[in-house]
């Protein structure tokens, strides 16, 4: 029989599973909450010819610079200012043409409250995300969305934990309604996020990880298979390309081709390549496609091995498998 957990340990999964209903009651709650003020913030901030910025103290400040980071990150320009700072010197990095989204619970954070008058006064507008909507910070805001919780999951209905996480929620939802708005694709967050795999497989083309022509084996379709492997030997890709008088590829010959021409009895000294090669290759790609979908070209035709042609179907460089490896892209 499996053990029965102790009276701590049970209490401790009880506490937990507590935490987590109030949690998602609190940003479930949010849904039916969400309306005018909602479509205005997101208008505002479409409207912006400036930044936006996000400011918070304590908790709620730690879940501004992370929603300020997928603004940004998500394409609406936006950074972090701390409250505290903000009245020492950073109020300046605030224009008229910004947006300023203040987030507290309270919404009384003196630090927040002290700056309000300088943003209004250089003319920016203020969004306001509170627990409270009669509070000092809601009343300045010209947008005020509304985060509220009807209690903390702490037990001592304290420490900022269901309404840290419906700001958090409700900054997500701004966020990629926002993203949804701008028409905000994959290739944009690819290069918000070059260093990423995802930015790797949405921004490298084919052009950026083939081998040009001439360091690819190629030879001509008249060539001996021994001229062939030759060839093959002297590239180090696995393969030769043989091809035509208008530099079209009109075959290719790897190392699954000799395998199998040396178990025919093939002849190397004396056969010639056209008579094991594989005719009109199916493995081409140009080299304007992402070298993700080259990836996917060799994992469904099984090989390991691209001939990379342009426009006319002239080869113009290859690929092999562990090209897209060092490139990181598999």
């Amino acid at each position: 029989m499996n053990a029965q957990p102790s009276t701590s340990a049970a209490r401790a999964i009880a506490m937990g599973r507590r935490v987590l209903d109030i949690e998602a009651a609190a940003v479930a709650a949010l849904s039916g909450r969400l309306g005018e003020t909602f479509e205005r913030a997101v208008d505002a901030i479409l409207g912006c010819r400036g930044r936006v910025i996000v400011s918070g103290i304590g908790k709620s400040g730690h879940i501004a610079r992370k929603f300020a980071a997928t603004l940004a990150s998500t394409g609406t320009p936006a950074y972090f200012v701390h409250a505290a700072e903000a009245a020492h010197g950073d109020l300046g990095m605030i224009a008229a043409e910004d947006i300023v989204i203040a987030i507290s619970n309270s919404g009384a954070s003196s630090e927040l409250l002290t700056i309000v008058p300088q943003v209004k006064r250089r003319g920016a507008r203020l969004i306001a995300m509170t627990g409270n909507a009669d509070s000092p910070l809601a009343r300045a805001a010209d947008i005020h969305l509304d985060a509220a919780v009807s209690e903390e999951a702490c037990p001592l209905n304290l420490a900022p934990t269901a309404s840290t996480t419906a700001e958090l929620a409700l900054s997500d939802a701004l966020a990629v309604a926002l993203l949804d708005a701008r028409g905000f694709g994959e290739e944009d967050f690819a290069r918000s996020h070059p260093g990423g795999s995802l930015g790797r497989r949405l921004l490298t083309h084919v052009s950026d990880v083939m081998r040009p022509l001439e360091r690819v084996p190629v030879v001509t379709g008249a060539a001996t298979l021994s001229e062939a492997l030759l060839a093959m030997t002297r590239g180090g890709m696995g393969m030769t390309v043989a091809v035509a008088a208008d530099g079209k590829p009109e075959g290719i010959f790897t190392d699954g081709d000799l395998r199998r021409a040396l178990e025919k009895g093939v002849d190397v000294r004396t056969a010639r390549l056209a008579d094991v090669y594989t005719r009109n290759p199916r493995g081409v790609v140009g080299p304007e496609a992402l070298a993700a979908e080259a990836a996917e070209i060799m994992e469904r035709l099984r090989i390991t091995e691209l001939l990379v042609v342009d426009g006319d179907g002239v080869l113009v460089g290859a690929l092999n498998a562990h090209d897209l490896m060092q490139a990181r892209v598999i």
